[in-house]
């Protein structure tokens, strides 16, 4: 791959995909839906962006009933360009003692899915969601970020009013920062849609909020030490003995963030990126993420076909 101006080779940075979800709202499976021109997905255009970043190491985070479509899709066009592992998602990997409510059929969430890949990173990592489009910016500002070798964890922040679907509600985790540009909280908002050129949200008693737009939220971009595996491992536990027979509860991301934040036991910089988001929440979605990913092409962004 030839890199263009401004562009570094990092190094020693791994990627991990977090594509074990079900995707219940979209209606098939999402993560192998192609969206290029070439058949390419929203993974393909994410790892593309990554080793031009300098990422060098790739695992994925998929469930077993997923690993041959997933590999045959996915894998096999990546693997001679960059290493892979594959980790699996499955209910019933938890601590010793918990087992998983007979009822449950949702993966245990984001925190679970991480702590999946202890075992094959050691090294800093960025992690993300294998359905959204985060852009050629927002893998720069983050491979830089873990270049550095700081001890800082990272999110890469990205503006509401980018973020938003135009088919429906979605959920964002709208952050609070220090005037240094650190999370000091970072709180998960469901059901907010667009509201003219603002958004709003509905809360779980019902009542509607404002938003301006212009909020800063996380998506699910993270950048970690290896450090992370250990004050997950112990919030899961945590987690488990609150709401280990719910059926529906998860163990996100997030919330870990909020607590090491908070307990002081961390910092984490928040990368603001110009870039907008857009992803496949919705089935209703594709026709726009194809067409988002068309204007790329013809901005010079991404070449017409993505792996020659």
């Amino acid at each position: 791959m030839i890199l263009r101006k401004g562009e570094v080779q990092v190094g020693k940075s791994g990627l991990l995909v977090l594509a074990a979800g079900i995707g219940s709202r979209y209606g098939c499976l999402k993560q192998i839906d192609p969206v290029g021109p070439n058949g390419e997905t929203i993974i393909d255009y994410s790892i593309y962006d990554a080793i031009r970043a300098g990422f060098d190491k790739l695992v994925f985070v998929i469930r077993r009933d997923i690993e041959e479509p997933f590999k045959e899709t996915i894998g096999r066009r990546l693997e001679k360009r960059i290493a892979i592992e594959y980790v699996f998602q499955e209910q019933d990997a938890l601590p010793a003692g918990f087992t998983v409510p007979p009822s449950r059929k949702k993966p245990w969430g984001t925190g679970h899915a991480i702590l999946m890949a202890a075992n094959v990173i050691r090294e800093p990592f960025a992690a993300i969601n294998a359905d959204d489009f985060y852009g050629r910016n927002s893998f720069q500002l983050l491979g830089h970020h873990l270049q550095s070798r700081s001890p800082d964890y990272a999110m890469v922040g990205f503006v509401l009013r980018n973020t938003l679907s135009a088919f429906g509600s979605v959920a964002r985790g709208v952050c609070r920062t220090s005037p240094d540009g650190f999370l000091e909280s970072v709180t998960e908002l469901t059901n907010i849609e667009e509201d003219g050129a603002a958004a709003k949200y509905t809360d779980a008693n019902g009542q509607v909020h404002p938003l301006t737009g212009a909020e800063i939220v996380s998506l699910n971009m993270w950048g970690f030490t290896p450090t992370i595996f250990r004050h997950l491992s112990l919030k899961l536990v945590a987690f488990l003995q609150q709401h280990g027979q719910d059926e529906e509860a998860e163990f996100f991301v997030p919330t870990v963030a909020n607590d090491l934040v908070a307990s002081e036991h961390v910092r984490l910089k928040v990368l603001r990126t110009p870039d907008s988001w857009f992803g496949m929440t919705y089935r209703k979605d594709r026709p726009r993420v194809i067409e988002s990913v068309r204007q790329l092409i013809a901005r010079g962004d991404y070449p017409e076909r993505l792996w020659t």
